[in-house]
């Protein structure tokens, strides 16, 4: 009880909601860098996904080398890539963009993949192109698995920024880093449980796309695990 008590009068603190240390600071700028590496890994990822499942050209390789890229350490890839670049906002966003493409990718590449052959060729029957065939049928099939990619990334970005922190760079993961320094408790409780809510709000929203992009049938069929 001591600990929720404590962890209760840090957010209660009106201190915690000012200034260039105040959670509004840091909730800003933990969103700016996740939903920049988000950005930039959905601008890499989708295209090659889109191509290789729609012409099968290079898929088990890009596969291949995504799924060696979600086995690497996030903390591991900062670590070198500051040692390469220096300190900042680039190595940061670069550790999170290789943690996040991965998962865009393959379900990207799988959902085009999974379309029926039958209705592909119906939709060249009725004189649909290669690129109308891709984003006028395949993209549309695909996108509730293209979702749930996005989505897994999103949220590993969100909770894998406060690592921005070891690196001098500001976020939610400040109140860990700095609360750990300090040996303050209730500030790493407290910048652990904006992270957690951080994500879960994360979730909500993709849950809320789904419902506005995906047509019912497609939800419906996705559900069904069919």
């Amino acid at each position: 009880m001591d600990v929720l008590t404590d962890l209760l009068a840090w957010f209660g603190d009106t201190a915690q909601w000012s200034g260039p240390s105040g959670i509004p600071t840091r909730l800003v700028e933990h969103v700016h860098y996740s939903l920049l590496a988000l950005l930039i890994s959905v601008g890499i990822a989708m295209p090659v996904g889109l191509v290789t499942g729609h012409t099968g050209i290079g898929g088990f390789f890009t596969v291949s080398l995504a799924n060696i890229g979600r086995s690497l350490p996030t903390i591991g890839v900062l670590f070198l890539v500051v040692l390469a670049a220096g300190i900042g906002l680039a190595p940061v966003i670069t550790a999170l963009v290789i943690l996040a493409v991965p998962p865009i990718l393959v379900n990207t590449h799988e959902g085009v993949r999974q379309v029926e052959p039958r209705l592909k060729d119906a939709a060249i029957g009725m004189g649909m192109r290669g690129h109308e065939v891709l984003f006028r049928l395949e993209l549309p099939v695909a996108l509730p698995l293209i979702l749930t990619g996005v989505r897994t990334a999103a949220v590993q970005v969100v909770a894998t920024a406060t690592i921005s922190a070891y690196v001098g760079v500001g976020g939610l993961g400040r109140y860990i880093v700095d609360g750990q320094a300090r040996q303050d408790l209730p500030m790493m409780l407290g910048g652990s449980v904006l992270v957690v809510l951080l994500a879960v709000v994360t979730t909500l929203l993709f849950s809320w796309l789904r419902r506005l992009l995906v047509a019912p049938g497609l939800r419906a069929e996705a559900a069904s695990g069919r």
